[in-house]
């Protein structure tokens, strides 16, 4: 078996990378604690895999390590190991000094042109099935005790968590990402001699010397979370996932057929005809190429899910109350923004008929929808 590509990471660790996986190589023995297929927990090993569903298979439990084993024998590499498969995935190495990260990206999504510049994120299993992961390998050129390896792996998933919260990502790309990563932590063992006994049946790790006395600990788990969260920030960048305006409308439950139902709802004097429907439907394409109307219409998104969820002690949108008027600020300005003076006066029309889709939305997206809609229309007759 050829291997694609060979990282040296540090002067006991190496990484190989084929077509059917990556291994992380170390004949002096990692400490590892994970939370991998096998095995999860603390464990003492010369190899850390992830191999591709295409090789491997953990429906029969013994043709999983004769598939392991035979990779490892085609690779020139032996010894004990733990392991994990993914789908379709793709790694990306970081080295920060002693510390190097590797992020395997396991992603069900791709973007998708649209219209013109506007793209949407699609997933050919469907959102329900979908996922995207970023599991990590953290390796630290240390000899550290388990208690402090689990104590750093605690520390990275919650950094991982926390960087995952900050993206603020449209909520069904949300509720799918980081739903069954894994999370690897592994340091050096001391360098000395096994006996066979203790190479087949394991050593006393509570006798070994470790470094932590040595270590600045405070310092040292700063230096694991900030290697972790930027290594994500760099994969997450890297990978070409992003998520644009069309995926905050999906996160809403809101097509453009929709919109252009309700936009149709309160013609008078025309015909309805398919023509005017494709003129609408182009005129909200066309709409939402612009950075002003995209960023009034997030505005009201990113505030209506801290109003519903609760997030703002201040604030309770349950009955809509008819103080809150920012909303009809946002359409207003939506409206104005896409046909002028004209588009305000057609807004109101929309705002308290609220026709179709209008009327099943939240207290603060119903308007600026509203307001597309009615600077849409403005448009398109404007034209004519």
């Amino acid at each position: 078996m050829k291997i694609d590509k060979k990282h040296i990471i540090s002067d006991d660790v190496n990484l190989y990378h084929d077509k059917n996986g990556i291994n992380l190589n170390n004949p002096n023995f990692f400490l590892t604690f994970s939370d991998f297929n096998i095995s999860d927990g603390i464990d003492i090993v010369e190899n850390i895999l992830v191999l591709s569903n295409n090789a491997i298979s953990l429906k029969n439990t013994d043709k999983v390590f004769e598939t392991v084993e035979k990779y490892l024998a085609n690779n020139n590499l032996n010894g004990s190991y733990i392991f994990h498969n993914l789908d379709n995935f793709k790694y990306f190495l970081n080295k920060y000094g002693d510390i190097s990260v590797i992020t395997i990206l396991s992603n069900d999504v791709e973007i998708e042109d649209y219209y013109d510049s506007l793209k949407v994120a699609n997933s050919k299993k469907g959102f329900e099935m979908a996922k995207i992961d970023f599991n990590q390998i953290v390796i630290i050129d240390k000899v550290l005790s388990p208690k402090l390896l689990i104590k750093l792996h605690i520390e990275a998933v919650k950094e991982r968590v926390k960087f995952l919260d900050s993206l603020n990502l449209p909520l069904h790309i949300d509720n799918i990402i980081g739903t069954d990563d894994f999370m690897v932590l592994a340091s050096n063992m001391p360098k000395n001699d096994l006996s066979d006994d203790e190479k087949q049946f394991g050593i006393d790790i509570t006798s070994i010397p470790y470094e932590d006395d040595d270590l600045d600990i405070e310092n040292l788990i700063i230096k694991v979370q900030d290697a972790v969260s930027i290594s994500l920030e760099e994969a997450f960048k890297k990978s070409g996932l992003s998520f644009g305006i069309l995926d905050f409308f999906v996160s809403e439950g809101i097509q453009i057929s929709d919109l252009v139902d309700a936009g149709m709802a309160l013609v008078e004097g025309v015909e309805v005809t398919d023509e005017l429907r494709e003129k609408l439907e182009i005129q909200i394409y066309k709409s939402l190429e612009d950075i002003n109307v995209i960023a009034l219409l997030l505005a009201a998104i990113r505030v209506e899910y801290d109003f519903s969820n609760n997030l703002i002690r201040e604030v309770n949108v349950e009955d809509d109350p008819a103080y809150l008027y920012t909303d009809e600020v946002l359409g207003l300005a939506i409206a104005n923004q896409i046909a002028g003076t004209k588009a305000r006066f057609n807004f109101k029309r929309y705002d308290e008929k609220k026709p179709g889709i209008l009327s099943h939305l939240g207290p603060m997206v119903d308007d600026i929808f509203g307001g597309l809609i009615a600077g849409c229309m403005s448009k398109i007759f404007e034209e004519n």
